[in-house]
């Protein structure tokens, strides 16, 4: 793994609903590197979504600062993080956000359209193992291939950063395995700094580094030297 893609540092995350502060993040400094696959762990209400939605651009820390290859994040204006969501981060969430009147092959294309120097949607469908779906409907494909798709319509614009919010959370664990197989794939093949949420313990046996949150804090941090494929993890 080469230089870092992302320092934080010393971010912190406040809610205000009526009366009532919550603090998501509590001052987090972490850095992600090039080439690497990371796991988030912790319990609900962690802040690990918090996190990710932060370094995704989705939301602006409360205080802190979120570098990107040396450009500060949190001093961009709206449109400026746009076009870094655009440009530079693919999105992997638990639900698919498929458009059902869509092909697998349209669904994709509604990011390459847009995308600098994208794939063909053949292409990303491709490498998730559905090149013999692309012109079916989400309607006409199982959970682990509709989440197979949204890998693909992410990985399509060839992001910098892959961004995973709980990606096997809807499936059966011989389904998910298939899901984490397509996003290891595209980690090892691809280089995409690859970022993955999880309330599965398991599933930390595929990482480079595992990141256990609580509290909004970082309580712990474990290299694994030797990340294992999907396939041979012990669930």
């Amino acid at each position: 793994m080469a230089g870092a893609v992302f320092h934080v540092q010393s971010v912190t995350k406040t809610y205000t609903t009526g009366a009532v502060e919550v603090l998501a993040l509590r001052g987090i400094d972490l850095e992600l590197y090039e080439g690497e696959l990371v796991v988030f762990l912790g319990a609900s209400g962690s802040g690990k979504s918090t996190l990710l939605n932060i370094l995704g651009a989705l939301d602006r820390p409360s205080s802190g600062h979120v570098l990107f290859r040396g450009t500060d994040l949190t001093g961009l204006s709206e449109a400026a993080l746009t076009a870094f969501r655009r440009d530079h981060v693919g999105f992997v969430f638990q639900f698919y956000n498929l458009v059902p009147s869509l092909t697998a092959r349209e669904n994709v294309a509604l990011v390459t359209e847009i995308a600098r120097a994208p794939m063909r949607p053949e292409e990303a469908l491709d490498r998730v193992g559905l090149a013999n779906r692309i012109d079916h409907f989400p309607a006409e494909l199982s959970g682990g291939e509709q989440q197979r798709v949204a890998i693909a319509r992410a990985i399509a614009k060839r992001p910098d950063v892959l961004l995973c919010d709980e990606p096997t959370g809807a499936l059966d664990s011989k389904t998910g395995v298939t899901v984490l197989e397509a996003l290891y794939d595209v980690n090892r093949d691809l280089g995409t700094v690859t970022a993955l949420i999880t309330h599965n313990a398991a599933i930390r046996q595929m990482a480079n580094r595992v990141i256990r949150m609580g509290d909004g804090r970082i309580v712990g941090v474990e290299d694994n030297a030797a990340p294992q494929p999907p396939t041979g993890i012990e669930w």
